[in-house]
Protein backbone atom coordinates (compact mmCIF):
# COMPACT_ATOMS: atom_id res chain seq x y z
CA UNK A 1 0.00 0.00 0.00
CA UNK A 2 0.89 3.38 -0.63
CA UNK A 3 -0.64 5.84 1.64
CA UNK A 4 -1.48 9.29 1.40
CA UNK A 5 0.58 10.70 3.85
CA UNK A 6 2.89 8.66 6.01
CA UNK A 7 3.30 9.95 10.17
CA UNK A 8 5.43 7.18 11.41
CA UNK A 9 7.76 7.65 8.72
CA UNK A 10 8.40 11.26 9.57
CA UNK A 11 8.68 10.27 13.16
CA UNK A 12 10.80 7.67 12.16
CA UNK A 13 13.33 10.39 10.75
CA UNK A 14 13.43 12.29 13.80
CA UNK A 15 12.41 10.43 16.55
CA UNK A 16 15.19 10.74 19.04
CA UNK A 17 14.89 14.55 18.82
CA UNK A 18 11.07 14.37 19.35
CA UNK A 19 11.42 12.10 22.38
CA UNK A 20 14.26 14.18 24.05
CA UNK A 21 11.79 17.20 23.64
CA UNK A 22 8.96 15.72 24.93
CA UNK A 23 10.55 14.21 27.99
CA UNK A 24 12.38 17.74 28.72
CA UNK A 25 8.79 19.33 28.81
CA UNK A 26 7.95 16.55 31.00
CA UNK A 27 10.90 17.21 33.36
CA UNK A 28 9.76 21.01 33.27
CA UNK A 29 6.42 20.62 34.24
CA UNK A 30 5.46 23.60 31.92
CA UNK A 31 3.04 21.29 30.31
CA UNK A 32 0.33 24.29 29.42
CA UNK A 33 2.20 27.35 26.79
CA UNK A 34 5.59 27.77 28.91
CA UNK A 35 8.88 28.48 27.76
CA UNK A 36 9.14 25.86 24.84
CA UNK A 37 5.89 27.32 23.32
CA UNK A 38 7.29 31.07 23.93
CA UNK A 39 10.25 29.90 22.00
CA UNK A 40 8.58 28.64 19.27
CA UNK A 41 6.40 31.79 18.92
CA UNK A 42 9.45 33.55 18.23
CA UNK A 43 11.16 31.30 16.25
CA UNK A 44 7.79 30.96 13.90
CA UNK A 45 7.21 34.81 13.66
CA UNK A 46 10.96 34.89 12.50
CA UNK A 47 10.11 32.49 9.93
CA UNK A 48 7.27 34.11 8.93
CA UNK A 49 8.77 37.59 8.64
CA UNK A 50 6.47 39.15 11.38
CA UNK A 51 7.09 40.47 14.32
CA UNK A 52 4.57 38.38 16.52
CA UNK A 53 3.59 34.68 16.51
CA UNK A 54 0.54 34.10 18.78
CA UNK A 55 0.20 30.09 19.98
CA UNK A 56 -3.31 29.05 19.84
CA UNK A 57 -4.63 25.16 20.25
CA UNK A 58 -5.91 24.86 16.86
CA UNK A 59 -6.00 26.23 12.82
CA UNK A 60 -10.05 27.11 13.71
CA UNK A 61 -9.14 29.11 17.19
CA UNK A 62 -6.05 31.22 14.90
CA UNK A 63 -8.67 32.15 12.30
CA UNK A 64 -11.44 33.52 15.22
CA UNK A 65 -8.73 35.36 17.14
CA UNK A 66 -7.33 37.32 14.30
CA UNK A 67 -10.92 38.56 13.15
CA UNK A 68 -12.30 39.57 16.71
CA UNK A 69 -8.45 41.08 16.92
CA UNK A 70 -9.63 42.95 13.88
CA UNK A 71 -13.16 43.99 15.19
CA UNK A 72 -15.25 41.49 13.40
CA UNK A 73 -18.58 41.16 15.36
CA UNK A 74 -22.31 40.37 14.92
CA UNK A 75 -23.51 42.66 11.99
CA UNK A 76 -20.36 42.80 9.66
CA UNK A 77 -19.72 40.94 6.69
CA UNK A 78 -16.49 38.92 5.80
CA UNK A 79 -15.66 37.73 2.38
CA UNK A 80 -13.76 34.51 1.27
CA UNK A 81 -13.88 31.24 -0.68
CA UNK A 82 -16.36 27.74 -0.75
CA UNK A 83 -13.81 25.93 -1.39
CA UNK A 84 -12.21 25.41 1.73
CA UNK A 85 -12.30 23.36 4.44
CA UNK A 86 -15.50 24.19 6.54
CA UNK A 87 -13.81 26.26 9.20
CA UNK A 88 -12.84 29.06 7.61
CA UNK A 89 -16.91 29.88 7.17
CA UNK A 90 -17.31 28.30 10.83
CA UNK A 91 -14.66 31.22 12.58
CA UNK A 92 -16.46 33.85 10.89
CA UNK A 93 -20.11 32.43 12.45
CA UNK A 94 -17.74 32.06 15.67
CA UNK A 95 -17.45 36.08 15.62
CA UNK A 96 -21.49 36.24 14.86
CA UNK A 97 -20.38 38.24 11.31
CA UNK A 98 -21.91 36.65 8.35
CA UNK A 99 -19.99 34.50 5.55
CA UNK A 100 -20.15 36.22 1.69
CA UNK A 101 -18.30 34.15 -0.62
CA UNK A 102 -16.71 34.63 -3.69
CA UNK A 103 -15.93 32.44 -6.46
CA UNK A 104 -12.25 30.84 -7.23
CA UNK A 105 -10.35 31.28 -10.05
CA UNK A 106 -9.95 28.38 -12.74
CA UNK A 107 -6.27 27.54 -12.83
CA UNK A 108 -4.98 27.84 -8.82
CA UNK A 109 -8.37 27.71 -7.21
CA UNK A 110 -7.82 30.69 -5.20
CA UNK A 111 -9.47 33.60 -4.34
CA UNK A 112 -10.52 35.42 -8.03
CA UNK A 113 -9.67 39.15 -6.54
CA UNK A 114 -11.68 40.11 -10.05
CA UNK A 115 -15.28 39.17 -8.12
CA UNK A 116 -14.37 40.47 -4.48
CA UNK A 117 -15.52 44.62 -5.19
CA UNK A 118 -18.85 43.66 -6.25
CA UNK A 119 -19.41 41.51 -3.04
CA UNK A 120 -18.53 44.46 -0.78
CA UNK A 121 -21.57 46.29 1.12
CA UNK A 122 -21.19 48.95 3.75
CA UNK A 123 -21.35 46.14 6.23
CA UNK A 124 -18.74 43.80 4.88
CA UNK A 125 -15.22 44.70 7.27
CA UNK A 126 -12.38 41.85 6.24
CA UNK A 127 -11.51 39.62 3.62
CA UNK A 128 -10.25 36.10 4.45
CA UNK A 129 -8.26 34.51 1.44
CA UNK A 130 -7.12 31.13 1.24
CA UNK A 131 -4.13 29.49 -0.10
CA UNK A 132 -5.23 26.26 -0.75
CA UNK A 133 -3.57 23.64 -0.91
CA UNK A 134 0.02 25.08 -0.55
CA UNK A 135 0.07 28.06 -3.09
CA UNK A 136 -0.69 31.65 -1.72
CA UNK A 137 -3.76 33.32 -3.39
CA UNK A 138 -2.89 36.82 -5.65
CA UNK A 139 -2.01 38.89 -2.65
CA UNK A 140 -1.41 42.45 -4.73
CA UNK A 141 -4.84 42.82 -5.88
CA UNK A 142 -6.73 41.64 -2.87
CA UNK A 143 -5.01 43.66 -1.03
CA UNK A 144 -5.04 46.44 -3.33
CA UNK A 145 -8.83 46.55 -3.05
CA UNK A 146 -8.77 46.14 0.85
CA UNK A 147 -7.17 49.42 1.14
CA UNK A 148 -9.63 51.21 -1.22
CA UNK A 149 -12.16 49.91 0.87
CA UNK A 150 -10.73 50.10 4.75
CA UNK A 151 -11.02 46.27 5.14
CA UNK A 152 -9.11 43.62 7.23
CA UNK A 153 -6.94 41.07 5.10
CA UNK A 154 -6.62 37.74 7.57
CA UNK A 155 -4.79 35.01 5.25
CA UNK A 156 -6.17 31.79 5.64
CA UNK A 157 -2.59 30.11 5.20
CA UNK A 158 -3.93 26.86 7.41
CA UNK A 159 -1.88 24.87 4.39
CA UNK A 160 0.48 27.28 3.12
CA UNK A 161 3.32 27.08 5.93
CA UNK A 162 6.26 28.67 4.13
CA UNK A 163 4.87 29.37 0.98
CA UNK A 164 5.76 32.41 -0.76
CA UNK A 165 4.24 35.12 -2.93
CA UNK A 166 6.40 37.46 -4.93
CA UNK A 167 9.18 36.50 -1.75
CA UNK A 168 6.74 37.35 0.72
CA UNK A 169 5.87 34.55 2.87
CA UNK A 170 2.89 33.39 3.69
CA UNK A 171 0.65 35.06 6.79
CA UNK A 172 3.58 38.53 6.05
CA UNK A 173 0.88 40.11 3.69
CA UNK A 174 -2.28 40.56 5.90
CA UNK A 175 -2.59 42.20 9.12
CA UNK A 176 -3.01 38.59 10.36
CA UNK A 177 -1.61 34.88 9.11
CA UNK A 178 -3.44 31.56 10.62
CA UNK A 179 -2.18 28.48 10.46
CA UNK A 180 -2.75 25.30 11.64
CA UNK A 181 -0.33 22.40 13.25
CA UNK A 182 -3.10 19.60 12.57
CA UNK A 183 -0.75 16.50 12.17
CA UNK A 184 -0.95 15.83 8.29
CA UNK A 185 -0.06 19.71 7.75
CA UNK A 186 3.32 20.16 6.44
CA UNK A 187 4.33 21.78 9.96
CA UNK A 188 2.31 19.40 12.13
CA UNK A 189 1.51 18.99 15.70
CA UNK A 190 1.29 15.43 17.29
CA UNK A 191 -2.16 16.20 18.31
CA UNK A 192 -3.68 19.70 17.29
CA UNK A 193 -2.06 23.27 17.27
CA UNK A 194 -2.25 26.41 15.45
CA UNK A 195 -0.84 29.96 15.26
CA UNK A 196 -1.55 33.66 14.35
CA UNK A 197 1.06 35.44 13.00
CA UNK A 198 1.02 39.69 12.78
CA UNK A 199 2.61 42.68 12.64
CA UNK A 200 0.90 44.66 14.29
CA UNK A 201 1.14 45.19 18.13
CA UNK A 202 -1.70 45.67 19.05
CA UNK A 203 -3.39 43.05 17.82
CA UNK A 204 -1.05 40.73 19.21
CA UNK A 205 -1.54 41.82 22.28
CA UNK A 206 -5.22 41.81 22.07
CA UNK A 207 -5.23 37.98 20.82
CA UNK A 208 -2.45 36.81 23.87
CA UNK A 209 -5.42 37.96 25.76
CA UNK A 210 -7.53 36.50 24.47
CA UNK A 211 -6.45 32.84 24.11
CA UNK A 212 -6.06 33.06 27.93
CA UNK A 213 -8.90 34.05 29.14
CA UNK A 214 -8.87 37.51 28.28
CA UNK A 215 -6.02 37.85 31.07
CA UNK A 216 -4.01 40.76 31.20
CA UNK A 217 -2.11 39.46 34.03
CA UNK A 218 -3.21 36.39 36.16
CA UNK A 219 -6.86 36.77 37.47
CA UNK A 220 -7.29 41.08 35.67
CA UNK A 221 -9.56 39.64 33.21
CA UNK A 222 -9.80 42.75 30.56
CA UNK A 223 -11.42 40.52 27.73
CA UNK A 224 -14.06 38.09 27.51
CA UNK A 225 -11.78 35.52 26.43
CA UNK A 226 -11.36 31.56 25.49
CA UNK A 227 -9.22 28.60 26.49
CA UNK A 228 -7.15 28.34 23.33
CA UNK A 229 -3.57 27.85 24.46
CA UNK A 230 -0.94 25.43 23.24
CA UNK A 231 0.68 22.78 24.78
CA UNK A 232 3.75 22.85 25.88
CA UNK A 233 4.07 19.28 24.82
CA UNK A 234 2.90 20.57 21.01
CA UNK A 235 5.12 23.61 20.91
CA UNK A 236 8.33 21.70 21.92
CA UNK A 237 7.41 18.73 19.19
CA UNK A 238 6.84 21.92 16.92
CA UNK A 239 10.32 23.76 17.34
CA UNK A 240 11.83 19.90 16.54
CA UNK A 241 9.48 19.80 13.20
CA UNK A 242 10.36 23.64 12.24
CA UNK A 243 14.07 23.02 12.29
CA UNK A 244 13.05 20.28 8.95
CA UNK A 245 10.46 22.50 7.89
CA UNK A 246 12.90 23.79 4.78
CA UNK A 247 14.25 20.30 4.07
CA UNK A 248 10.42 18.77 3.74
CA UNK A 249 9.27 21.43 1.41
CA UNK A 250 12.42 20.89 -0.75
CA UNK A 251 11.39 17.12 -0.82
CA UNK A 252 7.26 18.18 -1.61
CA UNK A 253 8.72 20.09 -4.57
CA UNK A 254 10.37 17.72 -5.81
CA UNK A 255 8.24 15.04 -5.57
CA UNK A 256 5.28 17.92 -7.09
CA UNK A 257 8.04 18.60 -10.12
CA UNK A 258 8.35 14.68 -10.64
CA UNK A 259 4.59 14.58 -10.69
CA UNK A 260 4.27 17.28 -13.03
CA UNK A 261 6.40 16.08 -15.09
CA UNK A 262 5.05 12.60 -15.69
CA UNK A 263 1.82 13.09 -16.10
CA UNK A 264 2.89 16.41 -18.25
CA UNK A 265 0.79 14.22 -21.22
CA UNK A 266 -1.81 12.25 -19.48
CA UNK A 267 -5.40 12.59 -20.84
CA UNK A 268 -6.92 11.27 -17.46
CA UNK A 269 -5.83 14.04 -15.18
CA UNK A 270 -4.22 17.97 -15.08
CA UNK A 271 -1.48 18.39 -12.90
CA UNK A 272 -1.17 20.89 -10.67
CA UNK A 273 0.17 24.35 -11.73
CA UNK A 274 2.56 26.38 -9.57
CA UNK A 275 2.01 30.48 -10.91
CA UNK A 276 5.97 31.80 -11.83
CA UNK A 277 5.69 34.29 -8.51
CA UNK A 278 5.03 32.05 -6.35
CA UNK A 279 6.64 29.44 -3.83
CA UNK A 280 4.00 26.47 -3.83
CA UNK A 281 4.35 23.96 -0.81
CA UNK A 282 2.35 21.44 -2.25
CA UNK A 283 0.42 20.19 1.19
CA UNK A 284 -1.33 18.31 -1.12
CA UNK A 285 -0.50 17.75 -4.58
CA UNK A 286 -4.54 17.86 -6.40
CA UNK A 287 -5.64 17.15 -9.80
CA UNK A 288 -7.87 17.54 -11.88
CA UNK A 289 -9.81 14.34 -13.28
CA UNK A 290 -11.30 14.23 -16.81
CA UNK A 291 -13.59 11.13 -15.18
CA UNK A 292 -12.78 11.13 -11.08
CA UNK A 293 -14.77 7.88 -10.26
CA UNK A 294 -12.95 5.62 -12.63
CA UNK A 295 -9.30 7.54 -11.49
CA UNK A 296 -10.45 6.53 -7.28
CA UNK A 297 -11.56 2.73 -8.29
CA UNK A 298 -7.84 2.62 -10.62
CA UNK A 299 -5.92 4.13 -7.43
CA UNK A 300 -7.83 1.61 -4.90
CA UNK A 301 -7.23 -1.44 -6.75
CA UNK A 302 -3.44 -0.76 -6.50
CA UNK A 303 -3.59 -0.18 -3.25
CA UNK A 304 -2.84 3.75 -3.52
CA UNK A 305 -4.53 6.14 -0.94
CA UNK A 306 -5.54 9.93 -2.19
CA UNK A 307 -7.84 12.41 -0.80
CA UNK A 308 -10.94 14.07 -1.95
CA UNK A 309 -9.87 18.09 -0.61
CA UNK A 310 -13.59 19.43 -1.40
CA UNK A 311 -16.14 17.42 -2.55
CA UNK A 312 -18.88 19.26 -0.41
CA UNK A 313 -18.07 23.07 -0.96
CA UNK A 314 -18.98 25.30 1.95
CA UNK A 315 -22.01 27.38 -0.16
CA UNK A 316 -23.70 23.73 -0.13
CA UNK A 317 -22.97 22.03 3.40
CA UNK A 318 -25.99 21.59 5.18
CA UNK A 319 -24.47 23.35 8.02
CA UNK A 320 -24.83 26.68 5.96
CA UNK A 321 -28.02 26.80 4.32
CA UNK A 322 -29.01 29.09 6.25
CA UNK A 323 -26.67 31.22 3.84
CA UNK A 324 -29.58 30.56 1.10
CA UNK A 325 -27.03 29.37 -1.89
CA UNK A 326 -27.42 26.55 -4.65
CA UNK A 327 -26.13 24.87 -6.72
CA UNK A 328 -24.91 26.91 -9.33
CA UNK A 329 -24.03 30.12 -7.36
CA UNK A 330 -20.26 29.48 -7.55
CA UNK A 331 -19.09 27.06 -10.88
CA UNK A 332 -15.54 26.75 -10.18
CA UNK A 333 -15.41 25.87 -6.91
CA UNK A 334 -18.20 23.11 -7.91
CA UNK A 335 -16.81 22.01 -10.79
CA UNK A 336 -13.41 21.74 -8.79
CA UNK A 337 -15.15 19.74 -6.04
CA UNK A 338 -16.37 17.51 -8.22
CA UNK A 339 -13.05 16.94 -9.90
CA UNK A 340 -10.35 17.64 -8.06
CA UNK A 341 -8.36 14.31 -6.35
CA UNK A 342 -5.13 14.77 -4.33
CA UNK A 343 -2.30 12.32 -5.01
CA UNK A 344 -0.19 10.43 -2.08
CA UNK A 345 2.56 13.74 -1.28
CA UNK A 346 4.66 13.60 1.74
CA UNK A 347 8.42 14.20 2.35
CA UNK A 348 9.59 10.40 2.45
CA UNK A 349 8.19 9.39 -0.55
CA UNK A 350 10.28 7.61 -3.12
CA UNK A 351 10.75 8.22 -6.93
CA UNK A 352 9.10 4.06 -7.64
CA UNK A 353 5.69 4.96 -5.54
CA UNK A 354 5.88 8.47 -7.27
CA UNK A 355 5.99 6.22 -10.63
CA UNK A 356 3.46 3.71 -9.25
CA UNK A 357 0.82 6.37 -8.47
CA UNK A 358 0.85 7.97 -12.24
CA UNK A 359 1.06 4.60 -13.57
CA UNK A 360 -2.44 3.84 -11.78
CA UNK A 361 -3.93 7.37 -12.38
CA UNK A 362 -3.71 6.17 -16.29
CA UNK A 363 -0.65 4.46 -18.23
CA UNK A 364 -1.15 6.55 -21.03
CA UNK A 365 0.40 9.32 -18.36
CA UNK A 366 3.52 7.83 -17.82
CA UNK A 367 6.54 9.75 -19.50
CA UNK A 368 9.51 7.73 -17.56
Amino acid sequence: MIPFLDLKAQYASIKQEIDRAVLDVLASGQYVLGDEVARFEREFADYCETRHAIAVNTGTSALHLALLAAGIGPGDEVITVPLTFVATVSAICYTGAKPVFVDVEPVTLTMDPSRVEAAITPQTKAIIPVHLYGQMAEMDPINAIAERHGLAVIEDACQAHGAEYKGRRAGSLGVSGCFSFYPGKNLGACGEGGMVVTSNDEHAKTMRMLRDWGQEQRYHHVLKGFNYRMDGIQGAILRVKLRHLEAWTKARRDHAARYSSMLAGSTTVRPQVERADRRHVYHVYAVRCRDRATVQRSLQADGIQFGLHYPIPAHLQKAHADLGHRVGDFPVSEAAAHEMLSLPMFPEMSAKEIARVVSAVGQDAYVG
